[in-house]
């Protein structure tokens, strides 16, 4: 099945709001379109390697507002989870489009790898989970104190059965002095993981704490020293997690690791051209927009593993707008996206967040995410969606 201009229309309408060149707000008719019946993977995708960044569900009739701890509806979030591995991919838990450091807190978070692992145990369902430093106060602390935060949380993330994934660190960022800093912290950490680990490098435009990791605001002076530390421990690092939103540069960087470690791309603006390759070298994937798609990613990745690359790219493809308009600036605020697609599908009770982070994204740019979603074959359900567009609308007087 080819997401084309001929899918049938379901006589369906939502009025949507639609902002003008002008900047003036108008109500424009949208009519969906018809189900795509996507391939159903029988297992894994065997041509690449492919992680979801699962998103969280909180409790509807919890207090889950600004500042205040996380209470998470562990049956909805679970489910979810469940879901991805139904569709042969992985799951990536606890990373940012869980919010982490944007209303997850770290009791809930240490719960949710627990609980995921444990999960992905019982079904044979591959997990990686991220190891950070937001156990910690906000502010500056020494080297010291920021390596045993990373020591607390790889051992919670390798006692429950995870594979780790070593984030990016707003607390490294403040305190390190230069690149030397992050080569002997990183270095240590990967000197005590009990499997090859991926390292993560998480680009200002996703939070601008992380200007200049790796010792350097040049991206080729924060290469060169991230490609040293590959290089030192090439045989504990299972891969690398990219997200700058760079091509390019990442298209580059592939040339530059060592055999056998995996690029996971996480560039969410170009993703079908990179996993997809150049015919020499591709990207696997730790994607935060395939928890938003991931029935089509899942199929997408069933043709490619069937050497049938223009089906992979005319699945996938048409996403891409989808994907862009989430990422959107200001990008730390895509994980609404991400939640709305997933309550606009059925996939959750409410469309609510915590942290209350469910307003970081407007009623105009949450109907353009209908709009892109439905003309992308996401959604499962068009006509619960549409249904359910209406509701939040009138909510926000647009009804």
């Amino acid at each position: 099945m080819t997401v084309t201009a001929e899918r049938a229309l379901l006589g369906e309408v939502v009025r949507l709001p639609r902002r003008s060149p002008s900047g003036a707000v108008e109500l424009v008719d949208h009519t969906v379109s018809a189900p795509v019946a996507w391939e159903v993977p029988t297992g894994p995708a065997a041509s690449r390697a492919v992680f979801a960044a699962a998103h969280v569900v909180p409790r509807v009739d919890a207090e889950n507002v600004p500042g205040a701890p996380a209470v998470l509806d562990w049956d909805a979030t679970l489910a979810f989870r469940h879901r991805l591995w139904s569709l042969g991919l992985g799951v990536a838990e606890a990373m940012d489009t869980a919010q982490r450091g944007m209303g997850l807190d770290f009791v809930a978070t240490a719960e949710l790898v627990r609980r995921s692992a444990s999960e992905a145990a019982s079904v044979g369902g591959r997990i990686a989970a991220g190891v950070g430093t937001d156990q910690l106060n906000p502010g500056l602390h020494p080297l010291a104190t920021v390596r045993a935060a990373y020591e607390e949380q790889l051992a919670l993330v390798e006692d429950a059965g995870a594979q780790p994934i070593l984030m990016a660190s707003r607390h490294l960022a403040a305190a390190a002095a230069g690149p030397e800093d992050y080569l002997e912290l990183y270095s240590g950490l990967l000197a005590q993981v009990r499997r090859p680990a991926v390292l993560h490098w998480l680009g200002e435009v996703f939070d601008p704490a992380l200007a200049g990791y790796w010792g350097s605001r040049d991206v080729a002076a924060a290469t060169d020293a991230f490609c040293d530390l590959v290089q030192a421990n090439a045989s504990r690092v299972d891969g690398v997690k990219v997200s700058l939103l760079d091509a390019d540069h990442e298209r580059a960087l592939r040339r530059r690791l060592p055999a056998g470690v995996r690029l996971y791309t996480g560039d969410d603006f170009n993703y079908p051209d990179l996993i997809a390759g150049d015919g020499e070298f591709h990207s696997d994937a730790l994607l935060g927009i395939f928890a938003g798609i991931p029935q089509v990613a899942a199929a997408a990745l069933t043709r490619l593993d069937d050497g049938d690359t223009a089906g992979f790219r005319a699945a996938l493809d048409p996403t891409v707008p989808l994907a862009r308009h989430v990422f959107g600036a200001p990008t730390p605020y895509y994980k609404a996206g991400i939640a709305f697609l997933n309550w606009l599908d059925g996939r959750q009770p409410g469309y609510a967040m915590v942290g209350g982070l469910h307003a970081a994204r407007s009623a105009v740019h949450q109907a353009q995410t209908f709009v892109l979603a439905d003309e992308a074959g996401v959604l499962t359900d068009p006509v619960g969606a549409a249904g359910r567009m209406r509701q939040y609308l009138a909510v926000h007087g647009l009804g």
